[in-house]
């Protein structure tokens, strides 16, 4: 504590809001930049969100010195951005652990703190629910305000704009706060980011305005009344002028834009408007990562970072190099591209995160981020697709959630060639719950017409990949976060049999179905019984949907069967080999499951997680020993 201390000398005073609130105005940029130091030193242990949270350290110490949470409701949309709010909010001592396993979450969750109003992890989501928030407030008569905080690359998806809509419709009590920083992830795109830009044409107008009524006053016969005119008027010409003309569209009463690293101006600002009535929106220009170099140069690259060093901003060394899923799929994306003129790749927000940063560069107009809006990618690729073009839409496998009814009636209905690919699915360890990917195979397989794989290392992707071009009608493909398992990567492409699983071991004991990353620590499994005098088969399932029905001979002889999956069993690859086995009346093979449980996984690193649930070698011989007891 005593190292706090000196390191932290004002932030370590701070276990509260109300312990804020008592610093007078000077300190708080001294505040600033411990909070900075304490987020950077932290992250560089932990990993974590750095760019974006080093960006509202300002915005957050002026909205918690103005506004009286946890009566007042602050909002964070995505959530990645609350790391300031947690150090203000009696989590200081505990930042340390931050996104460890049994460590505070690296997003807010209102189980951890009365502080954090909504639990958020995916984008575009406080303004509903701050909306909904305020409706239940006078509908109970209860006082205090709603705050949400939403970035501009958060406002690309059309939620954030129902929400406006009905929040202006309402003129229900809201304070919406634009941080807008020119970045989601990586840098915006679409038409509300560039309207959104002209804020560089309402700093002109504040220099220009500064140096008006510094010359009118510099006039003896000028009176106040008149420069109080010549502000409103200038204010109502700059509102036009900025992006206020849209949001008082809206029907909200716009303030901005205003210095975002100015703790003065948005205390004053925040002050100001919390006795005002209705929707207001209030816009804030914020940097990126800063105050630490590496990440205001670099925001997207330090956006979310692994460990590294403070000094150099550099990566700490780890294991020697082996080639990340996502950068295969880049590096194959990229090659087919060469060979395939109607193969055009989609993402939504992530060209960097998904892989097709490289595709993007070398075939840029077969290539489209379309913001945060992915039921717009799916819709769009399906309408490519009518037009014999073959689409890849690369979305995280928990982001693609949100345009389940687009698969639904815009791809799979029309039976259209769309592929999926579907990065960090399975389990992804210190984002959590709101990220891990583990119930993408359980809402994908019940859909008709699609065809649903994984790959059991990064040599089958790229003839995944290949084989879903080749095929016909909507096909999605799973694979995990990190690295490969060292496979050799053939230079050509072979199809891969639809619905055709790969027998990998012989076994006249037991049969292990294993799919995607589950096959190799299923391989080690058998492995470590074999020295038990235990004949364990294992079986690449590689398809989900459609299985191959010989699995059921392939079975038989031993009569017992493990299936292993990095999904949740309710609904997974589990489930479907049950169906496969009671349609086909093989119902005297013994089946168990090792998957993941019905309820929502906490964070931690992947190999914790994995052996907690059973899903490691160790894991997995445990369960094929118990078929013997």
């Amino acid at each position: 504590m005593t190292e706090d201390k000196d390191q932290y000398p004002i932030l370590s005073t701070i276990d509260s809001p109300h312990d804020l609130k008592r610093l007078p105005g000077e300190e708080l940029p001294q505040l600033a930049s411990e909070i900075r130091k304490k987020i950077i030193q932290t992250v560089s242990k932990t990993g974590g969100h750095l760019a974006p949270n080093l960006g509202v350290v300002e915005l957050t110490i002026a909205l918690h010195y103005v506004f009286k949470a946890p009566r007042d409701k602050i909002i964070w949309d995505v959530g990645h951005q609350a790391y300031a709010h947690k150090l203000l909010t009696g989590r200081r001592d505990r930042f340390s652990t931050l996104r460890t396993y049994g460590g505070i979450s690296g997003f807010p969750r209102r189980d951890e703190s009365p502080y954090d109003a909504f639990d958020t992890g995916h984008s575009s989501t406080s303004i509903s629910a701050g909306l909904g928030i305020s409706t239940a407030k006078a509908l109970k008569k209860e006082n205090g305000r709603v705050v949400c905080v939403i970035g501009d690359g958060s406002t690309t998806a059309g939620m954030a704009f129902e929400g406006l809509n009905q929040a202006g419709e309402t003129e229900k009590d809201l304070i919406v706060v634009l941080n807008d920083n020119a970045m989601s992830i990586s840098p915006n795109v679409g038409a509300f980011s560039s309207f959104l830009s002209r804020r560089m044409t309402g700093r002109r107008f504040v220099y220009f305005r500064r140096e008006l009524v510094n010359f009118l006053r510099s006039i003896p016969e000028v009176g106040d009344n008149i420069l109080s005119f010549v502000r409103k008027g200038m204010d109502s010409f700059m509102t036009f002028f900025t992006p206020g003309m849209l949001f008082e569209a809206f029907k909200f009463k716009y303030f901005g834009p205003i210095g975002g690293h100015r703790i003065d101006r948005l205390i004053e600002t925040f002050q100001n408007i919390q006795l005002l009535q209705g929707p207001i929106l209030v816009h804030v220009l914020t940097v990126k990562g800063k105050g630490y170099p590496p990440a205001e140069e670099d925001p997207a690259h330090y956006h979310g970072v692994s460990c590294f060093e403070v000094s150099t901003g550099s990566l700490k060394s780890s294991s020697p190099r082996v080639p990340t899923y996502t950068e295969v799929f880049g590096d194959t994306m990229s090659d087919l591209g060469r060979k395939e003129e109607k193969l055009f790749a989609i993402t939504a927000a992530m060209p960097e995160g998904t892989g097709l940063k490289k595709f993007a560069d070398s075939y840029p107009e077969r290539f489209l981020d379309v913001g945060i809006a992915e039921q717009h990618a799916v819709t769009f690729a399906a309408g490519l697709a009518t037009e014999g073009f073959k689409p890849v839409v690369a979305i995280y496998s928990t982001f693609l959630q949100r345009a389940f009814d687009q698969i639904i009636h815009d791809v799979c209905l029309p039976n259209l060639h769309v592929i999926f690919c579907l990065d960090r699915s399975g389990l992804v360890g210190e984002d959590g719950p709101t990220h891990h990917g583990c119930l993408d195979i359980t809402f994908l397989r019940s859909l008709p017409n699609m065809t649903l794989m994984a790959p059991k290392d990064e040599n089958e992707l790229r003839h995944m990949l290949y084989t879903a071009l080749m095929h016909q009608g909507p096909v999605a493909i799973r694979y995990p976060r990190g690295r490969g398992e060292g496979a050799t990567v053939e230079p050509e492409y072979r199809l891969i049999p639809v619905g055709k699983a790969e027998i990998i071991r012989e076994g006249k004991d037991i049969v292990i179905i294993a799919l995607g990353s589950m096959v190799s620590p299923s391989v080690k499994a058998a492995m470590l019984l074999e020295k038990e005098e235990l004949s364990v088969g294992v079986v690449n399932c590689r398809f989900v949907k459609p299985l191959d029905r010989e699995l059921v001979s392939f079975a038989r002889p031993s009569g017992r069967v493990l299936v292993v999956e990095e999904n949740v069993r309710q609904g997974g690859l589990s489930s479907a080999i049950l169906e496969l086995f009671s349609d086909m009346d093989a119902l005297d093979v013994h089946i168990k499951r090792v998957g993941l449980p019905d309820k929502f996984v906490e964070h931690g690193p992947v190999t914790i997680l994995r052996k907690k649930y059973g899903l490691d070698a160790s894991g997995i011989a445990k369960a094929v020993r118990e078929f013997f007891r």
